[in-house]
C-alpha cells in the first residue's frame, strides 16, 4: 500500500504541478488537498479490494469512479485551491486516469 500511495502521489503531484503552473493556480494548496484526499481514498480503496477481492475488476472500477467524484468535490470545496467545479472535475479525472494507468503495472 505504501508503494501504491507513493506512486499515486508522485504521478498526481506532477499533474497538479503542471496544471497549477499552466493555469496559474496555487500549487501548494492544490497539492496538499490532493495528498490528503489520496491518503483517504487509498485507504478506502484497499479496504474495498480486501473485502471484495472476488470481484476485483468490478470493485476497482466502482472505487475509481467514486474516488474521482470524491476528489473532484474536495478539490472544488477547498477555497484556497481557487478551482471552479468543472475544472476540479477535469483535473481529478486526469490525475486519476494517469495514476490508474500506472497502477496496472505495479505489483500488488
Amino acid at each position: 500500500m505504501i508503494l501504491t500511495l507513493s506512486v499515486t502521489i508522485l504521478i498526481e503531484g506532477v499533474i497538479v504541478a503542471g496544471y497549477a503552473l499552466w493555469r496559474k493556480k496555487p500549487l501548494i494548496p492544490i497539492l496538499l488537498t490532493s495528498i490528503v484526499a489520496n491518503i483517504v481514498t487509498q485507504l478506502l480503496l484497499w479496504l474495498g479490494l480486501v473485502l471484495f477481492f472476488h470481484h476485483y475488476l468490478y470493485t476497482i472500477f466502482l472505487a475509481e469512479v467514486l474516488i474521482w467524484m470524491f476528489e473532484s468535490i474536495v478539490l472544488y470545496r477547498v477555497p484556497a485551491n481557487k478551482l471552479e467545479l468543472p475544472k476540479a472535475i477535469l483535473l481529478s479525472l486526469v490525475m486519476n486516469l494517469a495514476s490508474f494507468a500506472a497502477g496496472w503495472f505495479l505489483p500488488v
